[in-house]
């Protein structure tokens, strides 16, 4: 049987392919497909423990079997399309390769009832290295070792590049919106992820939360993009004057371990 398999970041390069179709024997497992790349592109056993996979945009585990047809996503740890239909009339979730509007966004999540809009509004940085937070790292430097000064310490950022597994990315960001509704008390909520090459300055990701009190407006952003950053298959590459650098953050979740992204609004 013949399975479409996707490569994300810089497991795209590392293979050496953006997609490719694999032929596995009937009932072959995600294990089985991942031994065949184990035993085909060298150092994949270094990067297989960080991947998540994804079968048909849902996360899968090892033992899941596929079938003729399947699409195989391998995710590495992410880094931190189009307008989908809201979920709510008033919400705005959505992946975009144009620059996005905030002031826009954020004046038609206002109503009424609000007493607060609290904004998220992640901009490009004209740098990279020195202090992170929330345990984000640099990955290695393609074309060059570790080892290599050029691989620590602060560097000029010339522009930034996000690439997305925009099916999977796009359920994922519509579920966190689904997840602030049902755990905080907010009235409308914008999620939106600038894909493609970006400028020092723009707006990479914009969340915005309209509530009647303004702490559970505080609340629910911040939950956002730590669930953005943690969950959603979007990946970060950052370019310099001397080369340019995955940038990692935790894996994605695995299998069973986590829900699965649903499919439509």
């Amino acid at each position: 049987m013949q399975v479409k398999v996707l490569f994300f970041g810089r497991l795209k390069e590392l293979v050496g392919a953006a997609e490719e179709q694999v032929e596995l024997p009937v009932g072959a497992s995600v294990a089985d497909l991942a031994a065949h790349y184990r035993d085909r592109v060298e150092r994949w056993s270094e990067f297989q423990p960080s991947l998540a996979v994804a079968v048909n945009q849902e996360y899968a585990d090892q033992e899941a079997r596929l079938q003729a047809g399947d699409e195989v996503a391998f995710l590495p740890p992410v880094s931190g399309g189009a307008e989908t239909p809201p979920a709510e009339a008033r919400d705005r979730v959505a992946l975009t390769h144009a620059p996005i509007a905030a002031a826009e966004i954020v004046a038609a999540l206002k109503s009424p009832g609000d007493g607060a809009v609290v904004v998220f509004d992640g901009i490009v940085r004209d740098h990279s290295g020195g202090p992170r937070s929330g345990g984000e790292r640099s990955t290695r430097e393609l074309g060059l070792q570790p080892s290599q000064p050029a691989a620590a310490g602060r560097r000029k950022t010339l522009y930034l590049d996000y690439e997305a597994y925009e099916p999977m990315a796009l359920a994922a960001l519509r579920e966190i919106a689904r997840e602030l509704r049902a755990r905080f008390d907010v009235d409308a909520v914008a999620i939106v992820h600038r894909l493609g090459r970006l400028e020092i300055g723009e707006t990479s990701v914009l969340i915005a939360v309209s509530s009647a009190h303004r702490a559970a407006a505080f609340d629910a952003c911040r939950h956002a993009i730590e669930q953005v950053k943690r969950t959603v298959p979007i990946w970060k590459k950052e370019y310099f004057a001397d080369g340019a650098v995955w940038v990692e953050g935790r894996p994605l979740p695995a299998g069973r371990e986590a829900a699965p992204a649903r499919r439509g609004p």
